[in-house]
Formats: C-alpha cells, sequence, structure tokens
C-alpha cells in the first residue's frame, strides 16, 4: 500500500520552452488536423500569438521532464504496475508556441478500491506562464495495480 504520507507532496517545479516544431510533430502524431495547430498564420487568423498548444500537450510534455516518474520511484511504486487512468485540462488563457511555461504537481489523494488490489494517486498540475500567471491546470489520475 502507498503510504498516505505522500499527500500533498508537491514536486520540484519544471520548466520548459513550447517549440513550433514539437508542437507541430504532437499535433500529427495525435491526427490533429485543424490548420491552428499546424499552421502559424491560421493560428494568427484564428486570434492567437502562435500555434496554440493542442489539449493534451502540457501532459506530455511534462512527463519528458521525468519528474513524475521520480516521485513515483520515491513513493515506492513501480512503473510496471502503474495504468494510466485519467485526466482533465482547464485552461485558463491560451499557451502558445514561443512561451516558457512553469509546472507545478501536488499528490492530491490517495485512495484504493477493491480491498488494496487497485491504488489510485491523483496529481494536480498548474502551469504558469513567465509572468507568473496561472494559464492552465491538469488532473492526472495514476492506477496502480497491487
Amino acid at each position: 500500500m502507498i503510504d498516505k504520507k505522500w499527500i500533498g507532496y508537491t514536486g520540484p517545479e519544471v520548466s520548459f520552452d513550447i517549440e513550433r516544431g514539437r508542437l507541430k510533430f504532437f499535433a500529427q502524431a495525435i491526427g490533429e488536423s485543424n490548420p491552428i495547430y499546424l499552421d502559424q498564420k491560421a493560428a494568427q487568423a484564428a486570434g492567437y500569438r502562435d500555434l496554440p498548444v493542442p489539449p493534451t500537450f502540457l501532459l506530455a510534455a511534462d512527463l519528458d521532464s521525468n519528474e513524475l516518474f521520480s516521485t513515483l520511484a520515491k513513493m515506492g511504486v513501480s512503473l510496471g504496475k502503474i495504468l494510466h487512468g485519467e485526466q482533465g485540462y482547464t485552461y485558463h488563457q491560451p499557451v502558445c508556441a514561443g512561451e516558457t511555461v512553469t509546472v507545478c504537481s501536488r499528490i492530491s489523494d490517495i485512495y484504493d478500491k477493491k480491498g488494496g488490489a487497485l491504488e489510485f494517486i491523483i496529481r494536480d498540475s498548474s502551469v504558469t506562464n513567465a509572468s507568473g500567471e496561472l494559464a492552465a491546470e491538469f488532473r492526472s489520475v495514476i492506477v496502480v495495480r497491487n
């Protein structure tokens, strides 16, 4: 069983640049065909400064930092036992290519089901822009099979 002491744990902040080429690659990889995610002029015509991030991009970029995997290791959770349970996003303002964002993640809950056969880790993340403004929030549910 995962120790409940991890509830409230906040990992180190992770900053990364939102690069246009990476956004295009990500959009193509997920089959996104809306031109605002692929063409800078289309994005600007739609009112964006540059290419906006596709809705699920921030979690994917955050995973590149390995912060989540480091936290899970500290918690004693084997990567071979985890499943992606759920994710949700709230955008407070557009996040676009050319920006630098900072992600701060917190373990907000840990609970179990089926007599402990499944444990759930709830991880809430906030994304701020270079001005320190809240740009987005996302929640991930990680399922641990015991």
